[in-house]
């Protein structure tokens, strides 16, 4: 974090010093758990659930922590505010403001935004000093805490913005107004809480509208409700895809035995060879969309595809490839699911499958894809149809109505024998697997993060070891 006194802090907050010196320096990181406070800190105090961090205020600054921000006397240094959340937001405003030299970054997304946050941040660093947030911390905690890892030499800041309710975008977008805006795509992720994709649409559309005229709007040129939102900004438009008349465009796009895509990239200043790393044709516009930011940061083609093709999967339970000494291939990709995302993933699994008489047994447990409102139960009904268009080996359905739902879809398009099972939870899942895995078969496991399907990959790549 840039230094700051708590008088300069306390001033950024709105908030006044208790029992501290206002000439101290903060040089250290802003904390949220007192385990991980270090020397010349800030220890940030949030009321959990189960947790209250004042609680925990004297642990802190014994470990080193020069201050507490809270909200309320805790008996040691602190900086008392209204609300710990919104002064966590207005301490990363007052540093990201004086980082000056800073490029912001910002995405958003239905799908794809940590992915594609991962490969921005990896071609970026090549360029300088980047910081980006681990996983997908995008919400009003993760964002700052994020944001206030910005120091004086800086260069890059690349921040995934979600959204759950309209204004959560703009919001974030508060704490650090970006210059470059990224929006991926519009799908039906949180339908159930927007109500339909038009208005999950006018929520991610809140970052293109906070971009200054100087800056870029990077939309998605496949999407058509991201590539309306050009009209929503005065910043300058650059449209990716693979549409003929994207700006940075794919052509050529093919797939290894492995499930690996390759393609041309194609920009105005050129084009060049690239080999993805990461699994999924899906990683295509993902690609697409970091190349699109980077050359706007200054980047050559031939710079960026190069970087693109040592770029990996920096984030845990997406698309993650491991084999197993006996050959079986375990992916997992159980952070999180949705429509879209759920459907990439099985044609990537089908691709890693491969075809003709050399191709492997595919195996998809699947559970259930949270917070599609009234669309539900039609979406799980759509993917198990899905499996069974793709040729998926076995679709194993993991949970309650919705994976029954998912099942008999299969079934209903032509799912015969034992091709699709519906079990109960991630143990039923794992002992069937144990029953019936043979060397070489690949197994896909996915569901939102909620489901805990993580489990399921876990034990089978404990049950052998990895090569």
């Amino acid at each position: 974090m840039i230094a700051l006194t708590l008088a300069e802090v306390a001033a950024a907050v709105g908030g006044t010093l208790d029992g501290a010196a206002p000439d101290t320096l903060v040089t250290g990181p802003v904390e949220v758990d007192s385990r991980k406070v270090s020397p010349g800190g800030l220890f940030a105090a949030f009321v959990g659930e189960h947790v209250d961090g004042h609680d925990y205020a004297a642990t802190a600054v014994e470990a080193g922590a020069v201050a507490v921000l809270a909200s309320r006397p805790v008996g040691v240094p602190a900086v008392l505010v209204d609300s710990v959340v919104e002064a966590l937001g207005r301490l990363a405003r007052a540093v990201v403001a004086r980082a000056e030299g800073t490029a912001v970054v910002a995405l958003t997304g239905s799908a794809g935004k940590t992915s594609t946050k991962d490969l921005i941040a990896q071609l970026l660093q090549h360029r300088g000093a980047t910081v980006f947030p681990p996983g997908s911390l995008n919400n009003e905690i993760g964002h700052p805490m994020t944001a206030l890892r910005v120091e004086e030499g800086t260069r890059h800041l690349v921040m995934e913005m979600g959204a759950r309710h309209k204004g959560d975008i703009e919001y974030l977008t508060s704490i650090t107004p970006p210059r470059i805006g990224l929006v991926l795509n519009v799908g039906t992720a949180h339908v159930g809480e927007f109500g339909s994709q038009e208005a999950i649409a006018e929520a991610k559309g809140e970052l293109v509208e906070a971009l200054p005229a100087d800056g870029a709007a990077i939309l998605n040129a496949d999407d058509r409700l991201v590539r309306a939102m050009a009209s929503r900004t005065k910043a300058k438009v650059v449209l990716f895809g693979e549409s003929p008349d994207a700006d940075v465009r794919a052509t050529d796009v093919r797939l290894d035995a492995t499930g690996r895509p390759s393609f041309t990239l194609t920009t105005p200043a050129g084009s060049a060879p690239v080999q993805l790393r990461l699994y999924g044709e899906h990683h295509v516009s993902n690609a697409l969309a970091a190349a699109a930011v980077a050359t706007e940061l200054g980047m050559t083609v031939d710079d960026t595809a190069a970087a693109l093709g040592e770029a990996g999967a920096l984030s845990r339970w997406r698309m993650e490839v491991v084999d197993r000494a006996d050959g079986v291939t375990v992916v997992n990709d159980a952070y999180n699911a949705n429509p879209d995302s759920m459907r990439a993933a099985l044609r990537a699994l089908v691709s890693m499958g491969g075809r003709g008489p050399e191709r492997r047994r595919t195996w998809a447990v699947l559970g259930e894809m949270r917070e599609l409102g009234e669309e539900s139960l039609a979406e799980h009904d759509a993917i198990g149809r899905l499996a069974v268009r793709l040729d998926v080996t076995k679709l194993v359905a993991v949970g309650g109505r919705e994976a029954a739902c998912m099942e008999l879809g299969a079934r209903n398009e032509g799912s015969w024998g034992e091709e699709s099972v519906l079990v109960s939870d991630a143990d039923a899942a794992v002992e069937l697997l144990r029953s019936q895995l043979r060397p070489g078969d690949v197994v896909l496991v996915k569901a939102s993060r909620s489901v805990g399907l993580e489990k399921v990959a876990e034990a089978l790549l404990a049950d052998g070891a990895v090569r």
